[in-house]
């Protein structure tokens, strides 16, 4: 079993709020992380509680990630947010998580994972943590450019 650690440190264009909304609408993953689909439970998605499913793969190879919300604060005063989803199986099980600052006219944004994977030999976790932090990172310039062809948010 390997336990698998790393963190994605991204910067956007777009205002924190602007992130945090793409980033809590789980079934918009598929927007940004390739070959993914998520299927969210029955509930509220945007509450501490909500459980969704996310497929990463090609069809039937997918890998199975189920997910339960265990944090989701955000602070419209601040402008940021942080969110936490315990790892449920019945690959992956851990924590994953992501906080979203205000960084000048943008946004900072830090994602981090801590899983352990059970088909993956301990002496190839460094190879798999490597493998997801440059899939996250891809992620997240796939995230930035689709909200830079969004319209902008104008205030009412």
């Amino acid at each position: 079993m390997a336990h698998v650690a790393f963190e994605v440190v991204h910067r956007f264009d777009a205002p924190s709020q602007v992130v945090w909304d793409a980033l809590i609408d789980w079934p918009g993953h598929a927007e940004w992380i390739p070959m993914t689909r998520v299927a969210v439970d029955p509930g509220d998605p945007a509450a501490v509680g909500a459980t969704f499913t996310a497929w990463s793969g090609p069809g039937p190879l997918a890998l199975e990630d189920r997910m339960r919300v265990t944090q989701l604060d955000w602070d419209p005063g601040a402008r940021s947010g942080t969110c936490e989803v315990e790892k449920l199986g019945p690959v992956l099980k851990g924590t994953a998580g992501f906080s979203v600052v205000p960084s000048g006219s943008g946004t900072e944004l830090r994602w981090v994972e801590n899983v352990t994977v059970p088909v993956v030999p301990q002496f190839l976790a460094p190879v798999v943590s490597k493998l997801g932090s440059a899939g996250f990172s891809f992620g997240m310039r796939r995230l930035a450019a689709l909200l830079d062809r969004r319209p902008p948010v104008t205030a009412p």
